[in-house]
């Protein structure tokens, strides 16, 4: 009978260890079921989140057919120069991917003789000297003030970034200019820094930055014309406004 008992006792030791390991084998499949899930929800988020950006971001640079068809259907630059001129000149005119804007003969050039203060908010035209050349002449580690010859008409889907020309930056001159905003329209206003130690020159009816225009997907929300931008059409060399 003793025997028997103890038969008994490892038979129910062994079903309840069985069962155990069965349970806890059920939860370990439980616990990569839930892992997976998340790991797949993780992903799906993901994405998503590519999708959206894709969706909202895309912006593609634009080629010479487009701005060729913008410039003479919708005056998007005007005066237009439908190919890049290069001879004897700083190159100027439509080009592959961007337009070579030209300065005009417009300069305001960075003086102190009156001892002024340059102050963004308070700006005194008493900071420069009015010139009307074709060539302007730049004081060492100082800077001039120009416009462009052409006037631009900037499509509400369209943004356009500007670079200065090589040919100026290899003589230690840059020329500045901020993005154009989607329905922004105006002669540009271009500044021009000196680097050097030494006089530098600038050439008008020349070459002088490149226009890259990036077009989205469609229309922002609020483009510059409707928030009336403080330099909307603006005309000739434009000094800060508050």
């Amino acid at each position: 009978m003793a025997q028997k008992g103890s038969k008994t006792d490892r038979e129910r030791q062994q079903a309840e260890a069985l069962k155990r390991n069965l349970g806890l084998r059920r939860e370990q499949a439980m616990a990569r079921r839930d892992a997976d899930l998340r790991c797949v929800a993780q992903v799906d988020k993901t994405v998503a989140g590519l999708d959206g950006r894709r969706e909202f971001s895309t912006m593609g640079v634009m080629p010479d057919h487009w701005i060729r068809q913008m410039a003479l259907e919708q005056a998007m630059i005007s005066p237009f120069e439908d190919r890049l001129h290069r001879e004897g000149v700083v190159s100027y005119g439509l080009s592959s991917y961007g337009y070579d804007a030209r300065c005009s003969t417009e300069f305001k050039i960075f003086t102190n003789i009156d001892s002024a203060i340059v102050d963004p908010k308070a700006f005194s035209d008493k900071s420069f000297v009015d010139r009307s050349s074709d060539v302007c002449v730049i004081p060492p580690n100082s800077f001039a003030l120009a416009r462009t010859v052409e006037y631009f008409k900037i499509p509400d889907d369209v943004l356009v970034i500007c670079l200065g020309k090589s040919t100026y930056a290899r003589c230690g001159i840059i020329v500045n200019v901020t993005p154009l905003e989607p329905g922004w329209e105006g002669h540009v206003t271009l500044e021009f820094s000196n680097t050097t130690p030494l006089p530098a020159r600038i050439y008008a009816n020349e070459g002088v930055a490149q226009f890259i225009f990036l077009k989205g997907d469609s229309p922002c929300e609020v483009t510059y014309r409707a928030r009336a931008g403080k330099y909307m059409s603006q005309t000739g060399v434009t000094l800060p406004r508050l």
